[in-house]
Order: C-alpha cells, then sequence, then structure tokens
C-alpha cells in the first residue's frame, strides 16, 4: 500500500470539493457494502447496538481495540472469527490486514470502544482504507458519557441548570495547552462537561481549575469503567476530587464529568411537561410544523 498520510491528505482534500454520494444514498441504521467501523459502547455487552451485534455474528475478522472492548463481548459475539487486537499497530500494519481479508471474500468489521466518532481515531483508518478502494461506513455506538449518565441516575441536559454539554479531552502530549478549553466549558456554569482520556490527569486538570478561580464547590463525577462489572464511582467537587482519584489509583478508562448536572439536583420543570404542553393554540401551533 502507498503512505497512509497520502491517503488521508487526498482523502480530506475530495472532501473539501465534492461530498460523497453516499451521505444522499444511506441513513446511520443501514448495513451497506464494505467494512463496518462499529462502536462496542461502553462496556457491558449489552449495550452494543443490534446492527452492531448482528454484524459482528457475521463477522470472520474483527479487528478489535484491545480491553477497551469487554472480553465477554467478544467471546460471546465473536466466538466464530478471528479476532486481531488493534493495539500497538500503526496504519501501516492495520490497512493491508483488513484489506487483503476484505478482498478475500471475509467479512471484516472493525470494533472501536464506546463510539468511533468520539475520539476514535476511525476516519484515518477508513480514509486509507477507501484510498484502498475498500469501502467503509460507521455504526454508532453508546459513548461512555451516555452510561456515566445513566450510572449516576441523572441527566447531562437539564432545564435552566445545565443547557449545553461539552465532549473534550485535557491538555497533554496530543493537545497542546491553548487548545484545552475545560476551564472555558466549565465557566460557563451551564454546561456539563464530559473529559475523555484525562484519567491519568484529573488532579492536574483541578488545580489548573482552581488556579483560574472557578467555584471550588462545583460537582465532579468519576467514573471508572462505566458499565463495567468493576465500575466504580468517585463524587467530589473541583477542590476534593483530584486527591480521591489519586487515592483510588486510577490512571485510565474512566470518564470525568463536571458540573450541577452530575448530581441531577437544581433543575426546574421543563415546558414539555407543564401548561405549554396542554395549551391548545401551542399544540395547533406545533402540528402545523
Amino acid at each position: 500500500m502507498g503512505d497512509p498520510q497520502d491517503a488521508i491528505d487526498a482523502r480530506s482534500d475530495a472532501r473539501q470539493r465534492d461530498r460523497d454520494p453516499r451521505v444522499y444514498e444511506h441513513t446511520a441504521g443501514d448495513v451497506q457494502e464494505g467494512v463496518p467501523f462499529i462502536g462496542a459502547g461502553p462496556g457491558d455487552p449489552g449495550l452494543l447496538t443490534v446492527t452492531g451485534k448482528r454484524l459482528v455474528e457475521e463477522a470472520d475478522l474483527v479487528v478489535h481495540a484491545g480491553s477497551l472492548v469487554n472480553s465477554e463481548l467478544l467471546a460471546e459475539y465473536c466466538d466464530d472469527a478471528e479476532l486481531v487486537n488493534s493495539v500497538g499497530k500503526d496504519l501501516e500494519e492495520l490497512v493491508p490486514l483488513m484489506r487483503d481479508a476484505y478482498d478475500e471474500g471475509r467479512n471484516v468489521v472493525r470494533l472501536h470502544s464506546g463510539d468511533p466518532a468520539i475520539y476514535g481515531a476511525a476516519l484515518e483508518q477508513m480514509d486509507a482504507l477507501e484510498h484502498e478502494e475498500v469501502p467503509t461506513y460507521f455504526v454508532p455506538g453508546v459513548t461512555s458519557a451516555f452510561a456515566v449518565s445513566a450510572t449516576l441516575r441523572t441527566q447531562l441536559t437539564l432545564n435552566e441548570t445545565a443547557n449545553h454539554v461539552a465532549f473534550t479531552r485535557p491538555q497533554g502530549k496530543t493537545l497542546d495547552a491553548e487548545d484545552d478549553h475545560i476551564g472555558e466549558f466549565v465557566g460557563m456554569g451551564d454546561v456539563t462537561t464530559c473529559i475523555y482520556l484525562g484519567t491519568h490527569a484529573v488532579a492536574e486538570t483541578m488545580d489548573r481549575l482552581l488556579a483560574e478561580g472557578h467555584d471550588p464547590e462545583t460537582p465532579v463525577a468519576v467514573v471508572y469503567h462505566a458499565s463495567w462489572p468493576d465500575e466504580e464511582v468517585i463524587e467530589g467537587t473541583i477542590a476534593t476530587i483530584g486527591e480521591k482519584v489519586e487515592e483510588a489509583g486510577y490512571r485510565a478508562s474512566a470518564m470525568v464529568v463536571i458540573g450541577q448536572a452530575v448530581t441531577g439536583s437544581g433543575y426546574e420543570r421543563s415546558y414539555l411537561y407543564g401548561d405549554w404542553a396542554t395549551d391548545s393554540e401551542t399544540k395547533e401551533e406545533c402540528s402545523d410544523d
């Protein structure tokens, strides 16, 4: 195969000129020709979508995201498939592997954790495969922020309390300090900030928020392995959560959520099931729309 970076650049340039016609030919639930990039969900095998389950059960080759995908899921749904752990493999190895298997007529599945559209590094693999004339498509999954919401028995959005949700990550090796916007999101007050890939940096992130003058009593939850059997919930505030996570010893695989939605308190009743919903004139307007 050629240089994957050349394939990525070529596909990116092509998108700026023309929209892929498949955008208008398929919906997100369609099973299409090619290699599906499937979101395995946050961990629990039951949170794999129906379409995802069907595709992995029919697969001959499943390239999966290692320990980020629950081994129970692989054992239950992929017992007849060849399993390849993608951890430690670069594009130069993964792309020919999937291309050759597809060209041999095998059913190939690429299984990502959570949803591949959220910090999945999926598009670069898809672009490289497409450049090799192997069609690809997304099959959405349940991202870990949604599993955390379910675990905490709250919503990420709450009327008058949390009007927005931010999916973000902290500064580090792959994100420069000027591109870290966590403080800005927290400072808005009505944003639920969901931090991916930041378990190792919880204490440092909270120290920065305190240094920036954010309310130290702002609720924070850190959920390790959301939906897995060994799930653990650590709750605190901007002032206390860093020390609690350090004591627990977690350095990876946890979702950090900051904001009032963590506690599910202080919200206002929505209009959806109030007087607004029973007003005949309002109903008529909605039906006309």
